[in-house]
C-alpha cells in the first residue's frame, strides 16, 4: 500500500511540538465548524457550509478573504465533518512534481474507498499552467479542492477553474468576533491579559479584523511577566507598533471612521479634520485610512469631480514615499478634498443597478452586429452585418442600439447638477435627443 498521503510532506519534517509548546493560535484552532468566529454566514445551518456537511458532500471551493480569517482551519475542519483524507499544500513553496505526487496518491485512495480534500493555500500563486493541471483531478472526483487565496479569484483563477468550484467570500473579523478569540486565549492560558480595557480594545482594533495577528499579539504579552496592566500609550511602547487609543466604548474604531466617512459625504471639512486627526493622533494605521479616503472618494463624489480618487491615489504613493509623519499632510490633503468637492452617488446607485439587472438576465447575447466576427463562419452567421462604426457617422453618433435583443434599454447613471457631472448630463441628454431623432427617421 501506497504511504499515507500526509507523509508525502511530513517525512522530512521536525517532529511536531509539545500541544503546549505549540503558538497560542494553533492551540486555539476550533475544534469543529461550530466554533469558528466571525464567519457564521458559511458556517451556520442556512450557510453554504453548514448545509454541505448537513449533506455529507463537498463541492470543491475557493475560499477568498483577508488573512487572519479561518482559512486554513475551516478547510481542516471540513475534512474531519466528512471524512476526507486532508492534504494541504502551499502555493508558495509547491511546484508541479508536488501536485503530481498529490494527484498520484489521491487516487490510490480513492480506489481504497477514500477520497481526498486538497487545500491549496494561496492558490493565486499557481501560474496558469499550473491551475490548468488540476482540472481533470477535480473534474473526476480525484480530489475536492479548497484553494484560498486573499486576491480577487476573478482576476488572479482561470475561468476554468473558478467554473468547477463555488467561490465562498471571508469576512474580516469584526470587533466582537476578536474579542470572542481573546476571551477563548485567556481561558486556555488560564489568566486575563494584562491590559486595562482601553488597551484590550486598542489591541483589537490594531488587529484590523486579523485573528492570527492579534492572538501573535496575545501570546507576546502572556509571555512576560508585568507588575501591572498596561494602557495603551504603554502597549504600544512595548509591543513597538502603534495602536490606536480610543474611548472605553468597543465601538470606538467604527464610529470614528464612520464619523470621517459620514463628515466627508456632509461636505463639512473641519468635522472631517477632526476625526481624521482623532484616528491618526491615536495610531490608527494610515493605510487603511488611505482605503476609507478612496472608497468615500468613489462612492460620495464618483464622477462629480474625477480629480478626487486621484487625489486619493496620490496620498497613497506620497505616504509611502514620505512615510509617517511627513507623509501624513498627503492624508489630510485628500481628506480635506474630498470634503470640498462636489458630490454625487451616481456612480454607486449606477452599478448596484446594473449588477441587480446583470444577475436578472443571466447570459443573453449581445446582438449579431456588435458581435466580433474573426472566421467566415461567424461572417456567414451574421456576426457583425448592419454594424455602423460611429466615427463615420454624423456627429460620430450612430445612436445603434448596444442591448440584448430580449431586453429593453435600461437607464443606470443618471448624473447629477453637480460639478462635472452637470457636464456629463448635458451630453447623455444630447445624445439622447439625436438618439430620438434617429428613430424617428430624421438623421
Amino acid at each position: 500500500m501506497a504511504p499515507a498521503m500526509a507523509d508525502l510532506f511530513q517525512a522530512d519534517a521536525p517532529a511536531a511540538l509539545p500541544v503546549e509548546a505549540a503558538p497560542l493560535a494553533d492551540r486555539l484552532r476550533p475544534a469543529s465548524l461550530g466554533e469558528v468566529v466571525g464567519q457564521e454566514h458559511l458556517t451556520g445551518p442556512d450557510g453554504a457550509l453548514g448545509r454541505m456537511v448537513s449533506a455529507g458532500k463537498l463541492s470543491s471551493l475557493i475560499l477568498w478573504g483577508p488573512p487572519g480569517t479561518g482559512k486554513t482551519s475551516i478547510a481542516r475542519l471540513l475534512a474531519d465533518a466528512v471524512g476526507l483524507q486532508f492534504v494541504a499544500l502551499s502555493a508558495v513553496f509547491s511546484g508541479v512534481a508536488d501536485l503530481k505526487k498529490v494527484f498520484a496518491q489521491a487516487r490510490d485512495h480513492a480506489r481504497l474507498g477514500r477520497r481526498t480534500l486538497l487545500f491549496v493555500d494561496e492558490i493565486h500563486r499557481f501560474n496558469r499552467a499550473q491551475q490548468d493541471g488540476f482540472l481533470p483531478y477535480v473534474e473526476d472526483g480525484t480530489v475536492i479542492l479548497v484553494g484560498a487565496t486573499t486576491e480577487n479569484p476573478s482576476f488572479e483563477l482561470n475561468a476554468a477553474l473558478l467554473s468547477r468550484c463555488q467561490v465562498l467570500i471571508l469576512h474580516r473579523l469584526d470587533h466582537a468576533a476578536l474579542c470572542k478569540l481573546l476571551d477563548r486565549a485567556e481561558v486556555l492560558v488560564g489568566r486575563p491579559l494584562p491590559l486595562t480595557p482601553q488597551a484590550r480594545d486598542a489591541l483589537v482594533a490594531s488587529a484590523d479584523g486579523d485573528g492570527r495577528f492579534l492572538l501573535n499579539q496575545a501570546e507576546t504579552l502572556f509571555d512576560v511577566a508585568l507588575e501591572s496592566a498596561l494602557d495603551p500609550a504603554a502597549l504600544a511602547g512595548f509591543l513597538q507598533r502603534r495602536v490606536a487609543v480610543y474611548d472605553k466604548d468597543r465601538d470606538g474604531h467604527y464610529n470614528l471612521i464612520s464619523a470621517l466617512h459620514k463628515s466627508i459625504r456632509g461636505s463639512d471639512p473641519h468635522a472631517a479634520l477632526y476625526y481624521l486627526a482623532r484616528m491618526l493622533t491615536a495610531g490608527e494605521e494610515p493605510l487603511f485610512l488611505l482605503r476609507r479616503l478612496t472608497r468615500a472618494a468613489v462612492e460620495d463624489i464618483g464622477l462629480a469631480d474625477p480629480q478626487a480618487l486621484v487625489q486619493c491615489l496620490a496620498a497613497k504613493d506620497a505616504y509611502d514615499f514620505l512615510g509617517s509623519p511627513e507623509g501624513e499632510l498627503a492624508i489630510v490633503q485628500a481628506c480635506l478634498y474630498l470634503a470640498t468637492a462636489p458630490k454625487s452617488n451616481a456612480a454607486y446607485t449606477a452599478q448596484k443597478a446594473a449588477w441587480r439587472a446583470a444577475k436578472e438576465t443571466g447570459s443573453l447575447q449581445p446582438p449579431a452586429h456588435i458581435l466580433n466576427k474573426p472566421t467566415k463562419l461567424m461572417k456567414e452567421l451574421g456576426y457583425g452585418q448592419g454594424y455602423a462604426y460611429d466615427h463615420d457617422t454624423a456627429d460620430a453618433f450612430s445612436g445603434q442600439s448596444y442591448w440584448p435583443e430580449q431586453m429593453a434599454a435600461q437607464t443606470f447613471y443618471e448624473p447629477v447638477d453637480r460639478g462635472f457631472e452637470t457636464k456629463l448630463r448635458e451630453r447623455l441628454r444630447y445624445w439622447q435627443q439625436l438618439r430620438e431623432t434617429k428613430d424617428q427617421g430624421g438623421g
